[in-house]
């Protein structure tokens, strides 16, 4: 009678742990907003898209080139090729005033106490990489996890403003 019982009682413990799923916080503890999405900012994609010089949406070598010389230049006011420490606490605050939790900040790696233009470019470069999977030197809207625009004529999901009314009903006056 004692080994049925507890094999009763195994199976019960057994179905009840099966059966619940995941289960819910209590009320108090669950929090009132829904949790942030860390690329609302627009993510990694982000950093490259500011290089796209033509604006197709389409990031090539040549454009990430240009424009972080250009950036570097912009930032190198005493024209030596290297920002000091001041300089690179400025651009950091503005990273992180601009991007917060997606900023990514100037280091000096060799710690020569000055950022040259390939430590300033070394993000970037490295990302381009990543992110170029088919290595043709340029990065689509697919490969930076973005959804092209729709074509011409292309479905949207949205209804058409232009577009006459379903059968039976009335065209907004």
């Amino acid at each position: 009678m004692r080994i049925p019982l507890l094999v009763l009682l195994g199976i019960a413990l057994l179905a009840t742990a099966c059966s619940t799923g995941r289960r819910q916080p209590p009320p108090w503890m669950r929090s009132a907003e829904k949790p942030r999405d860390e690329n609302f900012r627009g993510g990694n994609s982000a950093m490259l898209l500011k290089f796209d010089a033509n604006k197709d949406g389409i990031v090539a070598r040549e454009e990430l080139i240009a424009g972080l010389r250009a950036e570097f230049a912009a930032h190198d006011v005493k024209r030596n090729g290297c920002l000091d420490g001041d300089q690179v606490a400025e651009i950091n605050q503005g990273r992180v005033d601009a991007d917060q939790s997606t900023a990514t900040p100037l280091m000096d790696w060799n710690q020569d106490g000055c950022i040259n233009y390939t430590e300033f470019s070394a993000a970037p470069y490295s990302l381009f990489d990543q992110m170029d999977r088919n290595r043709d030197g340029k990065l689509t809207q697919q490969e930076m996890g973005q959804k092209p625009p729709p074509k011409p004529g292309e479905a949207t999901g949205e209804p058409d403003a232009n577009a006459p009314p379903p059968p039976g009903q009335q065209a907004p006056q």
